[in-house]
């Protein structure tokens, strides 16, 4: 690809935009188009070994909210945002994980199991045993990360409001969505949808440390 799809402009105004949403006006949703290209992005992120040890919980149901805003110390967007998308992330990892993996490429790519043996040995020696210098959990937590990352710009470019939030109770979400008996722990959330036209933080100037302290030069 000779020519890039957006300018680095036109993704700098679009980073320059966002902000962490503080108040969402609940009257706004977003469309079904506008949440299948956010639902695009969060499939098409980029994970360690491409092995997605995460999924992701969609919440609409306004009951369901309303039951889980208590965990998360009250905060409006929980309820108000026109979506609550929870990050959930694997408890553990083991061979029949990589070789579900394994039968995906097998099937995307036309590859037979066999010429995969190297690359599902190398998972499974860093993953499964725990060879890696963090806990598994750790580090799919670290793969769902990615993925809100990928999540954050692909709305601001367009001109969606994303509110990450690390400020809540796992365990009274993992309890209340049923994640631990299904192998997952919710490790963050983010709240998507319009920003309230009287969220004061909207207007603020974005606070970054300078150049000169965040990138060093060799």
């Amino acid at each position: 690809m000779d020519q890039p799809l957006l300018s680095a402009d036109a993704i700098l105004a679009a980073l320059h935009w966002r902000y962490a949403t503080k108040k969402f006006d609940p009257a706004r949703k977003l469309s079904d188009d506008q949440w299948r290209k956010l639902e695009a992005a969060l499939l098409l992120s980029a994970s360690s070994y491409g092995l997605q040890p995460y999924k992701f919980i969609v919440i609409t149901d306004p009951a369901l909210r309303e039951q889980l805003q208590p965990a998360a110390y009250g905060q409006g967007q929980i309820t108000d945002a026109s979506h609550l998308i929870v990050f959930a992330a694997r408890l553990n990892l083991t061979d029949d994980d990589v070789e579900h993996y394994m039968a995906r490429i097998s099937e995307v790519r036309g590859v037979e199991r066999a010429h995969l043996e190297v690359f599902a040995s190398r998972i499974k020696g860093s993953l499964v045993p725990g060879a890696l210098p963090v806990s598994v959990p750790e580090w799919c937590a670290r793969q769902a990360y990615l993925a809100l990352g990928n999540l954050l710009t692909v709305a601001a470019l367009e001109s969606i409001d994303v509110c990450p939030m690390e400020g809540f109770d796992n365990g009274k979400f993992d309890e209340i969505l049923g994640l631990g008996a299904q192998g997952y722990r919710a490790v963050v959330l983010a709240t998507v949808g319009h920003r309230a036209e009287d969220d004061g933080a909207a207007n603020l100037p974005k606070v970054r440390f300078p150049d000169s302290e965040l990138i060093e030069r060799r």
